[in-house]
């Protein structure tokens, strides 16, 4: 059905059909802005990274954050809810032409990964980190449908969509320790296929995207678009342009077309009728607030905490957990290689806000958290509003094992989370709090086989202990 002939239904049909066909599409556009968010997500953070009008690196190239995600740093990369136990890199690639070589250093030890995901927010390949070890290697990544012939000693890696991003994370403990990290950081290099094999790289595409219009100072994957219909227009070109798997195409995109989506066709508002069109702005308008609520649905709500699925950074057809970690932790890696707890909430069940006081209390043997060495945890706290680290008098936006944290008589670390300090002698454990509501991620990187496998079973993992509120408050 055409939207010609959708509109002319929608004239001629009766009340109690107009009622009908409002409250199918209604859940329709839930249903559609759920599969769509992700990739509308991506196509914000390329938009940010690699070309918008204030690029941080052209295709191809990777932006190096030379400091860990500070509040500033956050808010200008657009990366929501971003780990500071780290540098980061950010690079998208667009493998329409030719495979790019990917090189990764040896970090003779240190914790580095290099996630590598797919439009969809699918972390399809992991050169390097967890069970990929740390001695890097050189790499192709290739594109869909490309045919041709790969030198010697670099390995394959086929990516699902034409446009990649690649994302290393290098362990940094602290300020002196940031030459070290940013020495394996920079060692981690793009190039062509064509300059791999000492030619000149292909010629840049001109690049015309419509650059998306959203409320600034806010993540750009919580989809707050000055006009929630761009939500719509930027998922039909991405979606042109990065087809997804045969399977879905068959089975799921066909029941979009009474949205007026079609794979090939770039979507209009104006070629879908005002009713159903006043549907899917209502949809793609409560998108980012319906994933962060259905959060405890994908995951399982424990202390405060929200234990993540399994399926975590390869959801799958799981549509509904890839849409709330695209939202609350966009570009959140498989559990096998990181294990993410976000503290939405007290141990009572509250919203926790920096009006109060709270401590958490870490108890041997920490089942919930047994990273395999090089790797650590580490818990961090996020503003709420922002999604971003919270600015703080000593510049402190989280702690971890390999911090200097003062334990108790018996062994157990008591963390403290407030606004102003708990103490001198309660400093080396306070994790400073924003004074409005706020949130926490409790990360687990390269965790144990055993650690990842036991999140399989929803009933009985115990995750991170409650966060409370100091008595009286």
């Amino acid at each position: 059905m055409d939207p010609v002939q959708a509109a002319e239904l929608t004239l001629q049909a009766s009340p109690e059909q107009s009622k009908a066909i409002e409250e199918w599409t209604r859940t329709l556009a839930v249903q559609a802005a759920t599969y769509a968010a992700p990739l509308v997500a991506m196509y914000n953070l390329r938009d940010t990274v690699a070309v918008g009008a204030k690029p941080k690196a052209l295709p191809g190239k990777l932006w190096r954050l030379e400091d860990i995600a500070t509040p500033k740093l956050a808010a200008e990369s657009g990366y929501v809810s971003p780990n500071v136990d780290v540098v980061y890199g950010f690079g998208f690639v667009d493998l329409g032409q030719e495979p790019t070589i990917l090189t990764a250093p040896d970090s003779e030890g240190r914790y580095y990964m290099i996630e590598i995901v797919d439009m969809y927010t699918n972390a399809f390949a992991y050169p390097a980190g967890g069970a990929s070890g740390y001695k890097g290697g050189k790499f192709a990544l290739v594109g869909p449908g490309w045919k041709g012939e790969l030198p010697a000693g670099v390995t394959r890696i086929d990516a699902p969509t034409r446009w990649i991003e690649l994302q290393p994370r290098v362990n940094v403990k602290g300020e002196a320790d940031l030459p070290a990290a940013r020495k394996v950081l920079a060692a981690i290099t793009l190039q062509s296929l064509s300059e791999y094999k000492g030619g000149a790289a292909p010629a840049q595409p001109a690049y015309h995207y419509e650059s998306p219009k959203m409320t600034p100072g806010v993540a750009t994957s919580h989809m707050q678009f000055d006009d929630p219909l761009q939500f719509w227009s930027l998922f039909s070109a991405a979606l042109n342009e990065n087809p997804p798997p045969a399977s879905e195409i068959a089975t799921v995109l066909p029941s979009f077309k009474y949205l007026g989506i079609e794979l090939g066709k770039q979507w209009k508002p104006e070629n879908v009728p005002p009713a159903i069109l006043a549907q899917m702005k209502v949809a793609a308008a409560s998108i980012g607030d319906l994933a962060l609520g259905t959060m405890p649905l994908a995951g399982t709500l424990k202390n405060g905490w929200v234990i993540p699925p399994y399926n975590t950074g390869d959801a799958g057809t799981d549509y509904l957990s890839r849409l709330d970690v695209a939202v609350f932790g966009l570009t959140a890696n498989a559990a096998n290689q990181a294990i993410y707890y976000s503290g939405v909430l007290d141990g009572n069940n509250q919203p926790m806000t920096g009006a109060k006081r709270y401590t958490m209390t870490l108890k041997p043997p920490m089942d919930y958290a047994k990273p395999v060495a090089p790797g650590f945890w580490s818990v961090t706290m996020y503003d709420r509003v922002t999604s971003y680290t919270a600015p703080n008098p000593i510049n402190r936006y989280h702690l971890s094992d390999y911090d200097n944290l003062t334990k108790n008589a018996d062994g157990s670390i008591t963390i403290y989370m407030q606004a102003t300090s708990p103490g001198a002698d309660k400093e080396s454990n306070w994790l400073p709090t924003p004074n409005g509501p706020f949130y926490l991620i409790f990360r687990n990187y390269a965790p144990s086989p055993e650690n990842t496998a036991a999140l399989k079973d929803r009933a009985t993992f115990q995750g991170p202990p409650g966060v409370f509120p100091v008595d009286g408050e």
